[in-house]
Order: C-alpha cells, then structure tokens, then sequence
C-alpha cells in the first residue's frame, strides 16, 4: 500500500500542471472572405496572458505583427529560435509583455496582385487585424499595434507601415526585399532566369506593371507619406553580403529617409540572407519594439 502510494505521488508530480503559468504558441486559423481559403496563423502569449486572466481578466497588451519571408510559413519564426528567444529577453528584462501575431503569407509580398485575384493586403487591414484584436486582449489604438517581418516579410511590413501611417506606432525589417531596380530591368533580370522571377511577376504582373509596383513601394509610400512616418518609430538592418544584394535597397532607403528628415534607425550588418542572420539580430528588433511601445 505504501509502496503505492509513493508510485501514485510520483506519478502525479510528473502529470499536474505547473503552477506557475508558462509562454505559449496559439496557432489557428481563420476563414477569409476576401481571400476565399483559410489562413493559418500562430500567436505568441506572454506567461502572465494566461496566469492573469482568472485574476485579473482585463489585462490587455500590444500587439506585434510579425510577417514571415518566402517559403517560410506562420510557425517558422516559433519554431526556429523565436519562441525561447522571446521567453529569454521577458526573463532578463530586456523587453516588456506584447503579443507577437504570425499569420501565413505565401508568395503574396503580403499585397494585393496586379491582376487583382489575390487581395492579401485588404485581407491583413480588413480582416486578420481585427480578427486577433477581437480574439485576444490586446489594447486598441495605434500606440499599441506595430508591425515587423524578414525579407519578403520586411517588405510587407513596410509597405503596411509606409502605406497606413495613421495604424501603426511601430515598423521594422531585416533584410527587406527592397529593390531599387526599375521595374524594366527587373523583367530584364527575370527573362534571364533571376530569382524571385515566378513570384514576381505572379504578384506584381509579367511584364511587371509598373503602376502596381509605384503604388505598392516602399520607396513610393515613404515619398506619398512623409509626414505621416515622422510619428512612426521606424528600425531596419541588412546583411552586407545579401545573397540577393538587398543591401542596397537598405542603403537607399536609408539615404531617402535621411533626405526626407525622417527618423529612423538603420544598421548594414556583416552577414548574408539567412535565417542565422535574422535570429542574430531579433533581439535588438524585439528590445526597438518594446521601446516604441512605451514598455521599457
């Protein structure tokens, strides 16, 4: 009976849950009207969103949207690194408590196609925002929702950022797919087999329309809005040897932005296009973005 008893208690060690209330990974999906498909997407909970909620259920917190790059999907950045990365800085108190929301992109540069038949960009704006800010308590307002991606990601977060000044307190970028080449040389470059040259022209038109890749750019945005991104906090970084010579991009940007007197923060790495590069440096986005909301 006692021997048991002993094999029951240490049993139950193993199998009730800790009572101290851990991170965690909501991952889900929702059905899009716009788009016509499911759209997976996956959330970061911060330890106390779950050991608060009896105590004190109307504790909200800021909302970071975090746009993945090409073939990577919404559980990439979770499960490479993101997620301990992100319980360590929470521990050492380097960054405050928000939520960090990955929803799937696919080959969309998270825009609206040229042709029309994808609208990836009403659907992040009209319904995946509101969808989470609904879902999870998060705080509304500007001041509290902020938007940050790699490559193809960096892209869309900028453009979102760039193009809705008036819903974002906060973007950030590493390695964006920024090119500066005209739309002419970029058909020039994918007639001769250059990478990216199928998502390309699926996303922006074959040829490229050049209408559609104005009204989509950053650069185009950043010019159109100029003084709508004098109140947003604005970080981004490139690896020096960019696989895809994205590096330049960053470097023009960088210089536009300078010239238009806007602030912003900008860092040329050593480092390629790789995701040892990103999570190097994801710290320092996560530390940009809880300044930016007033947590630290």
């Amino acid at each position: 009976m006692q021997r048991c008893l002993r094999i029951c208690l240490l049993f139950a060690a193993y199998t009730v849950p800790s009572a101290h209330a851990q991170s965690r990974i909501d991952c889900n999906a929702m059905n899009s009207g716009i788009l016509k498909h499911a759209v997976n997407y996956c959330v970061y909970l911060p330890a106390s969103y779950d050991a608060g909620a009896g105590k004190h259920p109307a504790q909200t917190y800021p909302v970071l949207y975090f746009l993945h790059g090409l073939g990577d999907n919404e559980r990439t950045l979770f499960n490479t690194g993101g997620w301990t990365l992100l319980d360590d800085l929470h521990q050492q108190h380097k960054i405050g408590e928000f939520l960090v929301a990955a929803p799937e992109g696919g080959q969309t540069f998270y825009i609206n196609s040229a042709d029309g038949r994808v609208r990836y960009s009403d659907f992040f704006l009209q319904e995946f925002i509101p969808h989470i800010e609904s879902k999870y308590r998060i705080k509304t307002g500007k001041a509290y929702r902020a938007v940050s991606g790699i490559s193809m990601g960096g892209y869309g977060a900028l453009h979102f950022a760039f193009a809705n000044p008036e819903m974002f307190s906060a973007v950030s970028a590493q390695s964006a797919a920024l090119m500066s080449e005209t739309p002419r040389e970029l058909d020039a470059a994918v007639r001769a087999g250059a990478p990216f040259g199928k998502v390309l022209g699926m996303v922006f038109g074959s040829p490229i329309s050049v209408q559609h890749w104005k009204s989509n750019s950053p650069f185009d945005l950043a010019k159109r809005n100029q003084a709508g991104l004098r109140h947003l906090a604005i970080y981004f970084n490139c690896g020096q040897d960019d696989n895809y010579g994205f590096e330049k991009g960053a470097a023009a940007l960088h210089e536009q932005l300078q010239n238009e007197h806007v602030k912003h923060e900008y860092h040329l790495y050593p480092g390629d296009h790789s995701f040892s590069y990103f999570m190097a440096h994801f710290p320092e986005v996560m530390e940009f973005h809880s300044r930016a909301f007033g947590l630290q």
